[in-house]
């Protein structure tokens, strides 16, 4: 891509106070994970690929189902059966040829959490399991990552940012994983649209250094009442990750 297509591309953002050529320059030398290409990975990968952010991973076992395209964005009805991972780099591809797309069709385990992770200014928490969730705050936690939690169920979602060592963490606010369950209800597809440019917007920042992060606070979406509301949140000296013991 030449610098003329760059300026042309960029320029709404460029001419954003707080951005301009120098933070676009910062995100073109900056990388963010996806751990999760679903309902919140989808949205939240279309929007940094679309911003600009030079290298993005795709971190992802499974495969596109039927299913998945109610709200998975990124994987078009000829992608059911192939790894999402590989569905979605095309798509970001053809949005935005200049990115690096780097693709880990594996699941995030306690063995290759800190070799994937470590590579990158900031994680994505797009996974629809306790288990993973957990394991993405602890291996944050331990290689001082920050990253942007969500969740989301049925009409609703939640999601907060976390720096580690500065900010309350995910341990904070649920302490220990319950038993997964299989939640078979929803989601509306646009609720993790909603959640997952958020969570993208929060990366854009934290790379950026611009406005005020989520952080200490989780952020509740209700989309059938349609309003946000925050709700406060602190560190927690007897945190079992982040707390003073």
């Amino acid at each position: 891509m030449t610098a003329i297509n760059e300026r042309e591309r960029y320029a709404r953002q460029i001419s954003l106070p707080g951005i301009g050529k120098a933070g676009q320059k910062k995100l073109a030398s900056s990388s963010v994970l996806l751990v999760g290409v679903g309902g919140l990975g989808s949205p939240a990968a279309f929007y940094l690929a679309a911003a600009g952010v030079a290298n993005i991973g795709l971190m992802d076992p499974d495969a596109v189902e039927t299913s998945n395209l109610q709200r998975q964005i990124l994987h078009f009805t000829p992608d059911v059966g192939r790894k999402k991972v590989t569905s979605a780099k095309d798509k970001l591809e053809l949005l935005n040829p200049g990115v690096n797309i780097m693709v880990y069709p594996d699941k995030l385990t306690i063995k290759n959490a800190s070799r994937v992770l470590r590579g990158y200014d900031f994680i994505i928490d797009a996974t629809d399991n306790f288990s993973s969730k957990f394991l993405i705050a602890d291996a944050c936690h331990a290689l001082k990552k920050p990253y942007s939690h969500a969740g989301i169920l049925e009409f609703s979602g939640q999601t907060m940012t976390v720096i580690p060592g500065k900010t309350a963490c995910y341990r904070c606010v649920f302490i220990s994983p319950p038993k997964d369950v299989k939640i078979s209800r929803g989601p509306l597809g646009a609720v993790p649209g909603v959640v997952g440019a958020i969570q993208a917007m929060e990366a854009i920042k934290y790379l950026l250094k611009a406005g005020v992060l989520l952080t200490n606070r989780l952020l509740v979406f209700d989309a059938l009442k349609m309003n946000f509301r925050e709700v406060a949140v602190r560190r927690n000296p007897r945190c079992p990750l982040c707390g003073r013991r």
